[in-house]
């Protein structure tokens, strides 16, 4: 890692919480919003090649790692500004943006609320919020969906985990991964320490409460597709996404602009599964992204 594309910390009070994001590189901004059951850290193979040519920002999203863990506010419209309080924080008119899981639904809602500000946008393994709840199902929860419903309820979640979010976590990178080996013992510490600060667990649980609010703000403009070109990408082995839906169908229903790249031997983390092949991807979207 060069001194352009060292890894930076930062905390500020934007949108009315206290936001932590990391930083690195110079040159147009690109946004990459983490998903569940990671934090930032779930980017580290990327930032040192975006950073490259990219000013690379990388925010733990509001509920998880060093950000604050509110009451509320996990609607996606209101994580949407807390995106865009950074970039007007830092300066930044226009971003590309790329999102994985819950950051591409927040991503998403960013890209249909805040169309002039931003140029283009990445989805990666992540199959709309609106879309889940038209196709949920009995078979859906058995195909991978049923913690969507598990963390909705309120309190027992967070006093079942408690204690237990190793193993917790542990079961997801090992059953979402095509290699369950893929993360080792201490790149999973990593995450666990975040997920055993006080709040950590109740924030993330709260992020998957505030689908009912989700799913109506996609009712309101489900007619109104995203303007700018959009990437898709998935592993073709993970059971609730590549293997559940056609997945470029489903975006071709959400923009106007859509290319999809399935990757195969990967399941649903495949910025950590297949670093190489999505940091490729990523860098030949953005190309020609002048800020």
């Amino acid at each position: 890692m060069t001194a352009t594309t060292e890894i930076t910390h930062h905390t500020k009070v934007l949108n009315g919480i206290n936001q932590h994001w990391v930083s690195a590189g110079q040159g147009p901004p690109v946004y990459l919003l983490h998903g569940f059951p990671e934090t930032w850290y779930g980017w580290r193979k990327q930032i040192p090649v975006l950073a490259e040519k990219y000013t690379v920002i990388a925010p733990d999203l509001r509920g998880y790692g060093d950000t604050e863990k509110p009451a509320s506010g996990y609607d996606k419209r209101t994580m949407a500004r807390d995106v865009l309080a950074l970039m007007d924080h830092l300066g930044h008119e226009k971003i590309a943006l790329v999102g994985h899981d819950r950051g591409a639904r927040v991503g998403t809602r960013f890209a249909k609320d805040h169309r002039e500000r931003i140029d283009r946008f990445v989805a990666m393994d992540n199959i709309p919020t609106r879309v889940i709840a038209d196709t949920y199902d009995v078979a859906m929860a058995r195909q991978g969906y049923w913690f969507f419903t598990f963390l909705q309820v309120p309190d027992l979640p967070e006093a079942l985990i408690a204690g237990k979010e190793e193993t917790w976590l542990t079961h997801f990178y090992r059953g979402w991964s095509y290699d369950p080996e893929m993360l080792t013992p201490e790149e999973i510490a990593v995450y666990v320490r975040a997920y055993q600060q006080p709040g950590a667990v109740r924030g993330s649980c709260m992020d998957y409460r505030a689908a009912p609010e989700d799913v109506a703000q996609d009712r309101e403009d489900e007619d109104q597709p995203i303007d700018c070109p959009v990437l898709t990408i998935w592993g073709e082995d993970f059971s609730a996404v590549g293997q559940a839906y056609d997945v470029l169908d489903v975006w071709k229903g959400m923009a106007r602009d859509v290319r999809g790249v399935p990757i195969p031997q990967c399941g649903h983390l495949c910025q950590e599964e297949k670093p190489e092949v999505v940091s490729a991807e990523l860098l030949a979207f953005l190309d020609g992204w002048g800020g």
